[in-house]
């Protein structure tokens, strides 16, 4: 990294530890394991609307300076699209869904697990917490960095303790393409009784298509014992077909997958759509206004000759009250 570089990181991010601790990421996680810094990333340099307190030290430097130079190419070019937007706007409809489904129990605990949960800091972020217990699944490797890496972020685990907004966190090491995750789950304190929001946040188009189902229909299943909430994001298969070697689940009707897996409620966003812009795509012209235009069985933009590549926000929910 050259000294300009240098000069603009934050003095924490210039810590021996962070940089050997991004060493190790670099050097010896997965491409998937890798999406948690990038994700990182782009809360870092969209913080402006984000506002997560860790996000450049869970991120590290090479995936700050890869997505930086990306947007600083796009604001020279006047692009529509600036990098990370998509990010942004994603992270902030998960957290504003997140709060409601949370007001939508009413009184006493909630339970909110994030299942491929990477770098997220929600924790620490998000007052609508304060009376839920988070439940973080992922990695047991991912897991013990993001520890390390929070832990010289933040201080002690009595400081933690201070910074965190929520009730509790609970780091759960799982693979949830195995069939034991929910009973590792179980044994580290989730109570299935208990009304929960299910937080699948650019994770289900990573995982095969049976293992995806399997966890859809896992979670839907829990309807029948209490209040449930699902939060996911769904890849088309135009979106998908972009690299067949990384994303394996698609689905080009979401909200009519899950009513079939037992949802009663079911609301599908997408990017652009009042609920899914939050003031970031000032561009009216933008690509994801142009396919928001478009009914969603095209497949080809009859303008330009482009597939229509979309990201599906979806909130599902449902209750042992409720029946279809």
């Amino acid at each position: 990294m050259s000294e300009e570089e240098q000069s603009v990181l934050p003095k924490k991010m210039k810590s021996e530890t962070i940089q050997t601790l991004h060493e190790t990421i670099d050097r010896e996680w997965s491409a998937l394991q890798r999406t948690a810094c990038q994700t990182a990333a782009g809360r870092a340099l969209w913080n402006h609307v984000i506002h997560d307190p860790v996000a450049d030290v869970l991120a590290g430097e090479s995936f700050l300076k890869s997505l930086r130079e990306k947007i600083s190419k796009d604001k020279l070019n006047n692009a529509r699209e600036v990098s990370g937007v998509i990010l942004a706007v994603r992270t902030l409809w998960f957290d504003s869904k997140l709060e409601a489904a949370i007001k939508s129990f009413g009184e006493g605990e909630a339970q909110v697990v994030l299942l491929g949960a990477g770098m997220d800091a929600r924790a620490y972020r998000l007052s609508c917490l304060k009376e839920s217990n988070v439940f973080e699944v992922d990695f047991a490797e991912l897991l013990q960095i993001k520890a390390s890496l929070m832990q010289e972020a933040m201080g002690s685990a009595e400081q933690q303790r201070k910074a965190m907004l929520a009730k509790s966190v609970t780091s759960v090491a799982a693979d949830i393409r195995d069939g034991d995750w929910l009973e590792k789950l179980q044994v580290s304190g989730f109570a299935p009784e208990k009304s929960t929001v299910w937080v699948l946040e650019g994770i289900l188009y990573y995982l095969p298509h049976l293992n995806a189902m399997k966890v859809l229909q896992t979670i839907a299943a829990k309807t029948l014992l209490t209040k449930t909430v699902l939060l996911a994001d769904f890849m088309n298969e135009s979106s998908a077909s972009l690299s067949l070697s990384t994303y394996h689940f698609y689905s080009d009707w979401p909200d009519q997958m899950l009513e079939a897996l037992g949802f009663p409620n079911i609301k599908l966003s997408q990017i652009g759509d009042p609920d899914a812009n939050f003031g970031l795509l000032h561009d009216p012209q933008n690509l994801f206004n142009r396919l928001r235009s478009l009914p969603r069985s095209t497949k080809i933009n009859p303008e330009d000759g482009t597939p229509c590549r979309r990201l599906y926000l979806v909130e599902a929910s449902g209750s042992p009250k409720q029946s279809i």
